[in-house]
């Protein structure tokens, strides 16, 4: 699809950042770098202090100390409008009474660009919407809508594009495939866009990078397989995939680490042990996932089926081992086996994520 749309994105920095509020801290030493043209997703709870990251951004809220800096040039004392920033709220805020063409227009007009309308249909044309220029935004479906509210965004070609939650009005099925829509879109528009999201697979599908939020510090920023695979912390651990931590014991036997875990020993861990933080012999806490579990009617170690979750092409069966530990698995869904029942399970690890035993 041709279109004359031109945007470069700028690099984001914040340094130092904090931000306090009456009676409590929202945001605490935020460093965080994001190149030029890159798409970083902020993912956490509800609290996180991602959301207020956003508005500090955007120049809606100030920081009570710390700079914000796009494409090198200190923001922190701009006013919105004088940022290179445009913003993607949840609820679209779509004119009702407007054109497709005049909502994405308007953000121009505003902003007093001469003959705003063919940049508004290049917009148009990005977001694969220009043959419903002339519709109102009642008679588009909510994936459409929130493609007019990227348009409208994106017309004034910022460097910086922020996106609050975008998918959250969104019926689920359509949440995946409209992540992929927006990240293609965004990748050929050329423009840096930082993303708030509470849902890990959004963050996922969308961003280069991901950075996990917790209590207003940011606890890691990495890849998603980094994230899920080497996590920096327990919170992180926790917060993405689905696993629990179990008691386990490290153990070195001449020049082998061993593992001894409730689903068994597991050997030559020196390198995964390497990558954890505080752990040396003793005892420590292992993070078993459900795709770390495989279900194998043959296998020594029995588990009482306590709670399942169909997922389509598997079960997410919660279990429960004789020592009363809960372990999770993912299970092919034609080994559909009833709440209380006891299958065979065992660890299969291709690496081990370890933490120091909690106090």
């Amino acid at each position: 699809m041709a279109t004359e749309f031109v945007a470069r994105g700028a690099d984001l920095e914040l340094v130092g950042i904090r931000k306090e509020f009456p009676g409590f801290v929202a945001i605490e030493d935020l460093d965080l770098k994001i190149p030029a043209g890159e798409f970083f997703a902020l993912l956490g709870p509800s609290g996180c202090g991602k959301t207020t990251t956003l508005r500090l951004v955007a120049g809606l809220d100030s920081p009570t100390k710390g700079k914000i800096l796009i494409g090198n040039k200190d923001v922190t004392a701009d006013k919105p409008h004088e940022r290179p920033v445009n913003t993607v709220f949840q609820n679209y805020a779509l004119f009702p009474h407007m054109s497709v063409l005049e909502n994405v227009a308007f953000g121009l007009k505003q902003r007093k660009v001469s003959d705003p309308m063919p940049k508004a249909v290049d917009a148009l044309k990005l977001v694969e919407l220009e043959h419903l220029a002339q519709r109102r935004p009642t008679q588009l479906s909510g994936g459409q809508q929130q493609r007019v509210a990227l348009a409208r965004a994106l017309a004034p070609e910022p460097k910086l594009l922020l996106l609050d939650e975008p998918f959250s009005n969104l019926d689920i099925d359509l949440r995946e495939r409209l992540a992929h829509e927006l990240r293609d879109i965004l990748k050929k528009a050329q423009i840096t866009a930082l993303f708030v999201t509470h849902d890990q697979m959004e963050a996922f599908a969308l961003g280069d990078l991901i950075g996990v939020m917790h209590d207003g510090q940011l606890h890691q920023w990495d890849d998603a397989y980094q994230l899920y695979h080497r996590p920096s912390t327990r919170f992180v651990a926790e917060f993405i995939g689905h696993g629990v931590f179990a008691p386990a014991h490290v153990l070195q036997e001449d020049a082998h680490w061993l593992l001894q875990t409730p689903l068994g020993e597991l050997d030559d861990v020196a390198d995964d042990l390497a990558q954890c933080q505080g752990v040396a012999d003793g005892d420590c806490e292992v993070l078993l996932r459900a795709d770390d579990i495989v279900h194998d009617d043959e296998a020594p170690v029995k588990a009482q089926i306590v709670r399942k979750a169909f997922r389509g092409s598997e079960f997410l069966y919660t279990l429960r081992l004789d020592s009363g530990q809960h372990v999770m698995a993912h299970v092919p869904s034609h080994h559909d086996h009833h709440i209380g029942e006891w299958i065979g399970i065992r660890l299969q690890a291709d690496h081990v994520v370890v933490f120091s035993k909690a106090a």
